[in-house]
């Protein structure tokens, strides 16, 4: 039976947030009679698009929602809270449980969020050159962007990489590529967040190897890898492995990192792509922290501790362009991983409770059109999520729509992040909108919409058997859907896009050529040619013996000896390609193809 949160816990979830029947005051009351109904009479509300007959009810009647379709009332007052509502009941205080209002007692007075560019493009020697200007502009941590074969476990010489190496992303084949990427960037005082899936294992351990070359100390290091294969079923769909052993893989990198990197988190559990894909702000925000709860019942059923594992566990989330919404979604966040930590897995340690996330601005919501209007979405998006309380941050450049950004343009985003840490004024307080009727309601709905979808997800045996069956795919499809229509029916403007558009010549982008290719593929031939082809083998055979053995937990604060994080690591050491640690790995487990759903 799949373990599900304590009754009495849900019930009180449930009392709490249960819409209740609203009772305006007196005064309010008195408003609407002698203020607003004149006010209506003379100046009837009309929403964006109402001319045209669209954001009307089935009465006539204006209607205002969120992006993601939630009601929007015209004026939230003390009546719109539950009646027992109050700051220690259902806010606390900053750092404290529930931490609505932040895991930092301080805010960021004591500590900035780190600013992260993702960034990668052809080759490890350019995105070298490209990471050097952002740190020397005050970037304070990098974000690496993979091209698409090495995401998808191939070298660049592969015939399935044609065309595609160092496209969107950085192209890294071994160990002497990732040691060419980060050339001269000390990575015992770089935070580095590698957003990778399925052959997380293998650039992760590349990047200890290069760690260690350099003198730094695993114990020491810090840094996030995505490693985040549950969203890939869902929305990404850049898997290798079936499920099962995906998921195995995933959890070896748990153990092996709270034995030796305990300051590296070892998953990154991403809403970002499950939003990009369509989903609503509510289904981002509960399929995220439902992912989350999976990855601990599989590492709980291997064995681990919640409390071993669980304080290097961080998230990452969308931020789009619905201002309170996406920050009512990071404040829900953060109270239900509490709640999910505390209650129904029982951990005592309180770093395992705490919500620590990275988020970056919505690609999908920048337009080809009218590009330069980007900046201005970006510095929205980005606001949010500071107000929302993130840990870390990665503005979009303003080309990102058109092509892999331009220098200039990545400037342009890291300075948007420096503009709001040190001339708003929104980092000198903690939580600054906490508060707000409007705010707290959206935050109440968005926390009770996820636990109804816990409930699903519980009946059904959890995410892998949703997965299974289609449910969260065919639940972004239907959202994707819904947001389309309203916004070819202009319901929802995009400016420059459907609405305020103008003639425009095409921008300056930056272009990747075959060249990379070419030069992978020859940096490819050459170190097959020098290194011990003889030791790269022994290693595969090792890691193939592992990965075919039954998992377990180890002893004695050492992995198991399935684990097969010590085999990628001594395969990566002997210069193995990406490719051939991924290829010895599907001759264990195969290849996953995914079902048609209907």
């Amino acid at each position: 039976m799949r373990k599900t949160t304590d009754e009495s816990t849900v019930a009180e979830i449930a009392a709490t947030n249960e819409s209740e029947e609203r009772f305006p005051s007196l005064a309010e009351k008195q408003w609407q009679e002698t203020i607003l109904a004149p006010s209506l009479e003379k100046s009837p509300e009309k929403p964006i698009g109402a001319a045209s007959g669209v954001n009307l009810d089935e009465h006539g009647n204006a209607r205002f929602t969120t992006i993601s379709g939630l009601p929007i009332r015209r004026l939230y007052t003390p009546a719109d809270l539950p009646q027992d509502w109050s700051v220690e009941k259902y806010l606390g205080f900053p750092g404290q449980p529930p931490f609505t209002r932040g895991i930092h007692p301080t805010g960021y007075r004591g500590k900035l969020y780190t600013m992260r560019q993702f960034s990668g493009f052809a080759s490890p020697e350019e995105t070298n050159k490209r990471y050097k200007y952002l740190l020397e502009h005050g970037g304070s941590g990098l974000s690496v962007a993979f091209d698409l074969p090495t995401l998808m476990g191939y070298d660049s010489d592969h015939p399935a990489s044609e065309g595609e190496v160092g496209k969107c992303g950085v192209a890294i084949d071994s160990l002497e590529d990732m040691e060419i990427l980060f050339r001269g960037i000390d990575l015992a005082n770089t935070t580095v967040s590698m957003t990778i899936n399925s052959p997380a294992s293998v650039l992760w351990a590349m990047y200890l190897v290069v760690a260690e070359k350099q003198g730094a100390d695993w114990n020491k290091i810090s840094g996030t890898i995505q490693n985040d294969i549950l969203k890939e079923y869902i929305a990404q769909k850049e898997y290798i492995y079936p499920p099962a052993p995906s998921m195995r893989l995933v959890v070896d990198t748990f153990e092996f990192g709270s034995r030796y990197t305990p300051r590296f988190n070892t998953i990154s559990i991403s809403g970002y792509h499950i939003r990009e894909a369509g989903s609503t702000a509510l289904q981002e925000l509960a399929f995220t922290v439902y992912d989350g709860v999976e990855y601990v019942e599989w590492a709980l059923r291997r064995g681990l501790k919640i409390d071993e594992f669980g304080p290097r566990l961080s998230f990452f989330f969308n931020a789009h362009n619905d201002f309170f919404e996406e920050i009512a979604k990071y404040r829900a966040a953060r109270k239900l991983w509490y709640q999910l930590t505390k209650d129904r897995f029982h951990a005592k340690n309180q770093r395992t409770w705490l919500m620590r996330f990275h988020t970056q601005t919505a690609g999908v919501s920048l337009t080809a059109q009218q590009p330069m209007n980007n900046i201005a979405r970006v510095a929205l998006q980005a606001m949010a999520a500071v107000l929302g309380g993130t840990q870390s941050l990665h503005t979009d450049a303003y080309d990102e729509a058109l092509a892999l950004p331009t220098e200039q343009a990545a400037g342009i985003a890291l300075r948007t992040q420096q503009i709001i840490a040190y001339e708003s004024g929104v980092t000198q307080t903690v939580d600054p909108l906490g508060g707000s009727y409007f705010l707290e309601h959206l935050t109440l709905e968005m926390e009770k919409g996820a636990i109804d979808y816990f409930g699903k997800l519980d009946a059904m045996g959890g995410m892998v058997k949703a997965i299974e069956r289609g449910y969260p795919q065919k639940e972004i499809a239907e959202a994707s859907y819904q947001y389309q229509r309203a916004v070819e029916a202009k319901e929802k403007i995009i400016v420059g896009a459907n609405r305020f558009t103008v003639e425009e010549e095409s921008p300056h982008t930056l272009y990747i050529d075959e060249s990379v290719a070419q030069h992978q593929t020859a940096k490819l031939k050459e170190l097959r040619a020098r290194r011990s082809n003889e030791e790269v083998q022994r290693t595969l055979d090792a890691l193939k013996k592992a990965a075919a053995q039954e998992p377990r937990a180890g002893t004695d604060g050492h992995v198991s000896a399935a684990n097969t994080m010590p085999y990628i690591v001594a395969a990566a050491r002997a210069y193995a390609t990406v490719g051939e640690i991924c290829q010895a790995l599907k001759e264990v487990y195969g290849i996953y193809t995914e079902l048609s759903i209907t």
